[in-house]
């Protein structure tokens, strides 16, 4: 199966200094990759590459067989790239009701079929049906990333890249994070790049994992070709 998305040779500055180097990756419809490795070494300013919100400063990026060179940030999230960053970012002082209809505005549709994908997303995550009038901010952070990730998939994603959703979140929450994302993978065919330190996590999830180390990828393969050795001497702190 051809990739749908697919990176090669990228890199990317921040600052006058080199954080990207050499970056080769794809991720396939259907599928869970996960792309690994300790703080600062170059995972989220990857997906912000992808993303638009990041510029390249050499290497090919492709989406659904189309250059991305061209596309800003928000005809990247039309053409069918959705993204929950580090920290989750939803609006606070919205309630999850508002928040959940920015979602809905990146294609307009009809009122039956804006509420079909509402109700979707609400029998993904239940909670957020009975905390619709609450607002964002008060929300426990595993709630946030619920809220997050039901708001990334009204955008009618294609691929969906996830930053860190484990980050401080409890392990009830993690698990149904972890259930749900298996979920689309087998029922809807959506693909997940998902950034995670959390090994036992990415192995419960994923297909496919990529260890990056200073800019660049170092090992990838398969979740079964994870050793310990590879966690010891690439992922753990």
């Amino acid at each position: 199966m051809s990739a749908l998305l697919q990176l090669t040779g990228v890199e990317a500055d921040i600052g006058g200094s080199r954080i990207l180097r050499g970056v080769t990756l794809d991720v396939r419809a259907g599928e869970v990759v996960c792309l690994m490795g300790r703080n600062g070494v170059g995972k989220t300013t990857t997906l912000r590459t992808i993303m638009g919100l990041r510029a390249k400063r050499a290497g090919a990026l492709a989406f659904d067989g189309r250059p991305l060179d061209s596309l800003g940030t928000a005809a990247r999230a039309a053409a069918g790239i959705g993204y929950v960053p580090q920290g989750r970012e939803i609006f606070p002082h919205l309630t999850v009701e508002e928040n959940l209809a920015v979602g809905l505005r990146l294609h307009r549709r009809p009122p039956a079929e804006a509420k079909a994908e509402l109700d979707r997303v609400y029998t993904l995550f239940p909670v957020l049906q009975a905390m619709r009038p609450r607002k964002g901010g008060v929300l426990s952070g595993g709630q946030q990333q619920q809220l997050a990730i039901g708001r990334a998939l009204l955008t009618r994603p294609k691929l969906l890249m996830l930053d860190e959703p484990t980050e401080g979140i409890q392990p009830s929450i993690i698990e149904e994070i972890g259930d749900t994302l298996k979920q689309l993978r087998q029922t809807g065919g959506l693909a997940i790049l998902l950034v995670e330190q959390y090994v036992d996590f990415c192995r419960e999830v994923a297909d496919r994992f990529y260890a990056m180390d200073r800019g660049s990828i170092t090992y990838s393969g398969p979740m079964a070709a994870l050793t310990e050795e590879i966690v010891r001497a690439h992922l753990q702190v």
